[in-house]
């Protein structure tokens, strides 16, 4: 690697990634098209956090020997570090490194970490080969088409692997072994009911946030007039389709056509399946008249209790992207929620 003039360090610009395109996706296409152009370059993953962190474990972040860096590991500080590591030449070209920060409070407070929050990182070389560039073009390959991929690194052995898959796991480092086993592509299922305007921006929106996206609406001309690449649509009445595309935990489950027709045999099975969350749209009155036919219906005092109406945070939004917002900040909430609860009944389990 040319050494970089410390004067360089202050011409750096952080990039951000590109707003409806997600941060993995980006973070291997920008760190392509470096490897592509004869690029020494550097990925950067967060292998485990501890107590509160800015950001989870596998998140990414690329940079190169032109010091240009595209991805987010924490609030900023960290990136900075590795840059002014990077422009020291204290970044391996031959092999893995891997990192620490906010060990103590001093260092947490330097590098803008919440109290008590600490987060391991490895820093993995890639030179621009053609095998490296077709290991990570299997990856983006995946990403176009919203698919899970399993990227695997022996670092004792210096080898890369994938393989497909169809569900999304948790990144896991195996210490002993030095092997990392790092899931990309959906890491939750949205299941929407309605091809309307606001199902539209939600989707958009849900797909930066790493989401699988599913539209599911009987109506030919909603359906067909529904252009958003990457979202998977089913034409099925929604409570066949609920029960074939989105009974499981990890899906969010959403009514937004406005005709009971629709929503009200989507919501029924909705209520009764492992979805995190179930929403419907509409006023409080909407609501609470959905909420009558609903009991009618049979759906019992405990399922109803799961249903989000009206749906979305009460953030004063009227038009369609401002109801999409509110939609997916309340679902963000609640999937934070559920995954720290399983986490303390973990705990509780393991302590016991």
């Amino acid at each position: 690697m040319g050494q970089l003039a410390h004067s360089d360090f202050k011409k750096i610009k952080h990039r951000r990634s590109k707003i409806m395109q997600s941060v993995d996706k980006e973070v291997i296409h920008s760190l392509l098209d470096w490897l592509r152009a004869g690029k020494q370059c550097w990925l950067s993953t967060v292998i485990e956090t501890w107590g509160s962190s800015p950001r989870p474990k596998g998140s990414l972040l690329a940079c190169n020997n032109d010091s240009k860096l595209v991805g987010s590991l924490s609030g900023g500080c960290v990136e900075e570090d590795l840059l002014e590591k990077l422009l020291r030449g204290e970044l391996a070209t031959s092999q893995a490194q891997f990192f620490k920060y906010g060990v103590t409070n001093e260092e947490a407070e330097k590098f803008g970490l919440p109290c008590g929050g600490n987060l391991d990182i490895i820093v993995e070389p890639q030179e621009p080969t053609q095998q490296t560039i077709e290991h990570f073009e299997l990856i983006e390959r995946a990403l176009d088409k919203r698919q899970t991929i399993e990227r695997t690194v022996d670092i004792l052995n210096s080898t890369m692997e994938t393989r497909d898959t169809g569900v999304y796991k948790t990144l896991s480092w195996d210490d002993s072994n030095q092997r990392l086993v790092h899931t990309y592509g959906p890491r939750q299922h949205l299941f929407i009911i309605g091809a309307g305007m606001v199902s539209k921006y939600l989707a958009e929106f849900a797909l930066t946030l790493e989401y699988h996206v599913t539209v599911c609406d009987p109506r030919e001309d909603f359906i067909d007039d529904f252009k958003v690449h990457g979202v998977q649509l089913v034409r099925d009445m929604p409570d066949d389709a609920v029960l074939e595309h989105a009974n499981d935990e990890s899906t969010a489950i959403v009514a937004l056509t406005h005709d009971p027709r629709i929503d009200d045999m989507g919501l029924m099975v909705a209520l009764d399946t492992d979805a995190f969350y179930v929403g419907a749209m509409g006023s409080k009155r909407t609501s609470e008249s959905r909420k009558e036919r609903l009991t009618e219906l049979d759906v019992s005092e405990e399922s109803m209790r799961k249903l989000h109406a009206p749906i979305g945070l009460p953030i004063g939004s009227k038009t369609p992207p401002e109801i999409a917002i509110a939609i997916l900040a309340e679902i963000t909430a609640v999937r934070a929620q559920t995954k720290k609860t399983a986490e303390s009944q973990l705990r509780s389990i393991a302590n016991s």
